[in-house]
């Protein structure tokens, strides 16, 4: 049996307190299932995030995620928030960020519905 290398993301996720790495691995799997064939990097902005090629601003990256305390944060690209305002507002959002309480479920659909989204989002912007 083959090690499994230890990636960016494995050492983004070990650094952050244990009581959120669980929720920060589902958002992981989460995004990697609305997203397959993506690229996970840290490269942008340090924190995971996600890309395809093919001469996309921002390097084709259309969904990170992170944690600060109290939140498991969700980063997308704008309009993605706007245009789904009605089912984000018990979450606080800025302009391209979904913030989930920490301990609380965090719905993985509606997370999957917000990378599909992205994705859309950043293969529609005029290149």
């Amino acid at each position: 049996m083959t090690k499994r290398k230890t990636s960016e993301v494995d050492q983004y996720l070990a650094k952050c307190p244990k009581e959120a790495q669980g929720d920060l691995a589902k958002i992981r799997a989460a995004i990697r299932a609305a997203a397959p064939g993506a690229t996970e990097r840290t490269d942008y902005f340090q924190m995971p995030g996600y890309s395809y090629p093919g001469g996309f601003d921002y390097d084709g990256m259309f969904a990170w995620f992170s944690f600060k305390k109290p939140h498991i944060r969700l980063h997308v690209r704008p309009p993605t928030i706007q245009e789904h305002k009605k089912e984000l507002a018990s979450y606080p959002t800025t302009k391209a960020i979904v913030k989930f309480p920490l301990g609380k479920p965090i719905p993985m659909a509606l997370v999957k519905k917000l990378v599909k989204a992205s994705i859309k989002a950043m293969k529609d912007r005029p290149k």
